[in-house]
């Protein structure tokens, strides 16, 4: 295509490729890259379940903001901002191993934080509970696809030399050589 967007994903493509997620055999690029049908699967559903978790947590949070004995709401709400925060970035950024480990991490303390507030009860907390039935669910598959996305990347310091061959930016611009 001649054109950096994609008028059927409206996604940017300034790599060069089509979104066809395949390789027209020119450079095989797409074929490693980031753009792979397996790994946009797997940031779609990475992206989707971190957005329920999110808005799963608010709808629980929201009526108990009052609340003064209970902490959780509060809590909810920055990890819900988090989540949210991730999602974009998973969308947005390049392939970061870091990125998929807080993205990871961020929903599996939500998990953890279920299981930790509820102990040995948290069976009859989950049978009680639709929202966190729900909850528990995108959580895990939500973390089981950002491991996935953390395993098929490449480490960090080479999609940042990627970046920076595309012509990124390094913060770099307006010094010269020798200029601390």
């Amino acid at each position: 295509m001649s054109d950096e967007t994609n008028p059927d994903d409206g996604l940017d493509r300034s790599d060069g490729s089509d979104g066809s997620g395949g390789s027209d055999g020119s450079d095989g690029s797409d074929a490693v890259g980031r753009n792979t049908p397996k790994k946009r699967l797997l940031r779609g559903i990475a992206v989707q379940t971190a957005a329920v978790a999110a808005a799963v947590h608010l709808l629980w949070a929201w009526p108990r903001l009052g609340s003064p004995p209970d902490a959780r709401p509060y809590f909810f709400l920055a990890g819900s901002a988090l989540a949210v925060a991730v999602a974009v970035a998973t969308l947005r950024a390049g392939e970061y191993r870091r990125l998929y480990a807080l993205g990871a991490g961020t929903l599996g303390a939500f998990l953890g934080g279920f299981l930790a507030w509820h102990g040995g009860d948290a069976a009859a907390a989950l049978a009680a509970e639709p929202l966190a039935v729900v909850a528990v669910i995108v959580e895990v598959v939500g973390v089981g696809a950002y491991l996935a996305l953390y395993r098929l990347a490449p480490p960090t310091s080479v999609a940042v030399e990627r970046r920076r061959g595309e012509g990124g930016s390094d913060g770099n611009e307006g010094r010269e050589e020798g200029a601390p």
